[in-house]
């Protein structure tokens, strides 16, 4: 029987006419036949938990057979009226009035599949694989194939082909499994090979909880090195790599609920061109938040810790000012305040008192405002995602509003230890239990404590950990939301509402710890962590215009002022671990002055530029390889500029570097007098950058 077709500009699919099972997916624009073993066409799966004794109950869709299809327009309709589950026999419900209709259509360049489910049955549907490919074959010839998504400002990459990286302990899985990231916080994920990828990606904005995964099938052919067959049989079997976006919708009986829709692409072009499918389609919605003035222009901060639970109190809040009037001298235009509250940091959580330990409110308002006339903005560490299980308050009254498990008990966080040997050997760790951002109670609970910023006087906050909230559902329905709500939804409105909190000004900064692309849609300032010469600066690719800013530091911090440089990232000035003064480690701060001073010189490029990566430009290295740490800014007139950094701690780097339409002629070291004349290669010293122009 002939198969169904559907073709979109950048894929080929064809269907089963007897179970609607996808059985060939191939890519004439990019040369890449994906998957083209008709045997191993699948086209979704259901969980469906018969009992606490019954729960591993899996709907197979290759093995239902299509209660009718239709074929409208640029799409295919398949519906399931019912279908047979896997171990229901032993109580004999293996038959299962549960109906689905899948709608696959071309969308331009897009497959995109929509799947709405009726679950008449008198059990749950955890989960939902759909799109549910049965193999991803490497392009012919190519040496790699790696996935590739989103997550915290950077990449996680994970090798498919040749090896093939487990990202689950052995025990638990039958076969080298990847199922580890989750939209909102990764709403796509590529599988990239060289010169060409396939993009799935969410085609809604909705917080509903999607996991990307893939599967190697039997398995290894040597464990050792986590090599898979070169032969695509092993041990007698087909040997593939399933690919699947699985919903978590937890649907109740009697539930009827469309699933978060899924576009496949394929794309000719390394990872770039896979984000840019993202970013278009993002940048239809989404409009990034836009932070006060003074955050808008070239600067500095400071992170400066001052408690923990085990009680350091390293300074009161009248030596603040102080600590400002350097950070003036230098240049540094906010401290990032932490462990101010009542306890220290990660203490008594979500509680933002203040330590009286520290001082008085009024000291540390006065403080505050003392810090904002030195032109220093004081911006408050916050921490709203757990609370401490160790507090009366969490007994007494926070316990109702924890997340909870199907079991009806909390989930539990680990906490973070501090100094001294109790907490090190994690004996007397405080730990943190998450909460549910969908109780209406604990959100108000969220805006009092808030509240407690304002009445300080400080310029902003940093909301710690505001990007995850390890709890990734809740079922408790006493909060107001359904069985298994996202505990994601809120993510956004959250700070919308405490926008809206009585007297917070207008040019209050909302800052986060790696808020999720989704949320810079409120946050105005991201803080991460990228000390790495690999980093992928991934956010600042998604969002060129965003604030990022990430963590200095070493005591002659060179590369990491460079990276600042090249990725346009903020300097967050950290000695001891932000412990310290800028005064402990002046060659990194002396280093940072005149990185910022050349960017506030030259931002038509290294500010206000749009950030290209390394696109539009190539950078060899004198015997003709590739250089690999630079990047590209374009001005708004279209003229392009480079950072091209070298990280060896001990040898300089001689590089030539080309521009796609221009010429480069000019180039300047950080700590260098003047722009100079490009005269064939450019020679960088150890531990320093440049920039091109």
């Amino acid at each position: 029987m002939e198969n169904l077709t559907l073709n979109s500009g950048s894929l080929r699919c064809e269907f089963s006419r007897e179970t609607g099972a996808l059985v060939k997916l191939s890519s004439p624009a990019v040369n890449w036949d994906i998957l083209d073993r008709e045997e191993l066409g699948l086209s979704f799966r259901l969980m469906v938990p018969l009992s606490e004794e019954l729960r591993d109950n899996n709907v197979l869709g290759q093995k239902q057979k299509l209660s009718s299809y239709e074929e409208r327009g640029d799409s295919i309709i398949f519906r399931w009226d019912g279908v047979t589950c896997e171990r229901g026999e032993p109580i004999g419900m293996r038959n299962l009035p549960i109906s689905l209709e899948l709608k696959v259509a071309a969308e331009e360049n897009q497959i995109v599949y929509y799947m709405k489910i009726d679950n008449r049955s008198d059990f749950v549907v955890e989960a939902v694989y759909c799109p549910y490919l049965g193999d991803v074959r490497p392009p012919a010839g190519a040496k790699t194939l790696r996935k590739f998504n989103y997550g915290y400002g950077t990449a996680f990459q994970s090798d498919i082909w040749p090896h093939f990286q487990n990202n689950h302990g052995y025990f638990g899985v039958e076969n080298p499994t990847q199922l580890t990231d989750r939209v909102p916080s990764a709403p796509y994920y590529l599988i990239q090979s060289e010169g060409k990828g396939l993009y799935a990606g969410v085609k809604a904005d909705s917080s509903e909880l999607v996991l990307w995964g893939i599967e190697l099938l039997p398995g290894y052919e040597s464990s050792i090195n986590a090599m898979r067959a070169m032969d695509r049989t092993l041990a007698g079997k087909a040997e593939h790599t399933p690919f699947m976006a699985v919903h978590m919708p937890y649907m109740q009986p009697g539930e009827t609920r469309e699933m978060t829709p899924i576009a496949l692409e394929a794309y000719k072009g390394d990872w770039h061109d896979g984000v840019d499918i993202y970013k278009n389609w993002r940048s239809s919605w989404m409009k990034p938040a836009v932070p006060p003035e003074w955050a808008r222009q070239p600067h500095s901060w400071m992170q400066l810790h001052i408690n923990s639970p085990e009680d350091e109190l390293r300074m009161r809040f009248t030596e603040l000012p102080k600590v400002a009037e350097e950070c003036k001298k230098n240049g540094v235009a906010a401290i990032q305040l932490v462990g101010w509250n009542d306890g220290g940091q990660d203490q008594g959580n979500p509680s933002h008192n203040f330590d009286p330990r520290l001082g008085t409110f009024e000291e540390l308002k006065e403080a505050i405002a003392k810090c904002h006339e030195i032109g220093v903005k004081i911006i408050l560490f916050s921490k709203f995602v757990w609370a401490d299980r160790g507090t009366e308050w969490f007994r007494k009254e926070l316990i109702n509003y924890a997340c909870n498990d199907p079991y009806g008990d909390y989930y539990l966080h680990d906490g973070y230890q501090y100094f001294t040997p109790a907490q090190l050997a994690d004996i007397n760790t405080k730990r943190l239990i998450p909460m549910c951002f969908n109780s209406e109670a604990y959100m108000k609970i969220c805006e009092a404590e808030f509240k407690k910023l304002v009445d300080l006087g400080a310029a902003g906050m940093l909301f710690d950990e505001c990007l995850g909230h390890r709890a990734v559902v809740c079922f408790n329905t006493d909060h107001g939301h359904r069985v298994a709500a996202s505990t994601y939804t809120q993510d956004r409105e959250f700070i919308r509402r405490l926008r809206r909190v009585e007297g917070t000004p207008k040019d209050f900064l909302m800052a986060g710890e790696a808020p999720y692309d989704w949320q810079m849609e409120e946050y105005q300032v991201s803080y991460f962590r990228s000390e790495n010469e690999a980093h992928v600066p991934l956010s600042r690719y998604m969002l060129p215009e965003g604030q990022f800013m990430t963590a200095v530091t070493g005591f002659n911090d060179r590369n990491m002022i460079d990276q600042c440089l090249m990725f346009r990232y903020i300097i967050s000035y950290e000695p001891y671990n932000f412990k310290g003064r800028l005064s402990d480690y002046p060659e990194t701060v002396e280093y940072g002055r005149k990185m910022d001073a050349l960017r506030a010189e030259y931002r038509k490029w290294f500010w206000d530029g749009e950030f290209r990566d390394t696109r539009g430009a190539k950078v060899a290295k004198e015997d003709g390889g590739e250089h690999s740490a630079y990047s590209v800014f374009r001005a708004a007139d279209g003229s392009l500029g480079a950072v091209v950094v070298n990280y060896d701690d001990e040898k300089p780097a001689k590089v030539s570097i080309e521009a796609e339409g221009q010429k480069f002629s000019k180039y300047r070291l950080v700590d260098g007098d003047a722009l100079e004349d490009i005269n064939g290669l450019i020679e960088i010293p150890a531990r320093s950058a440049v920039i091109v122009m």
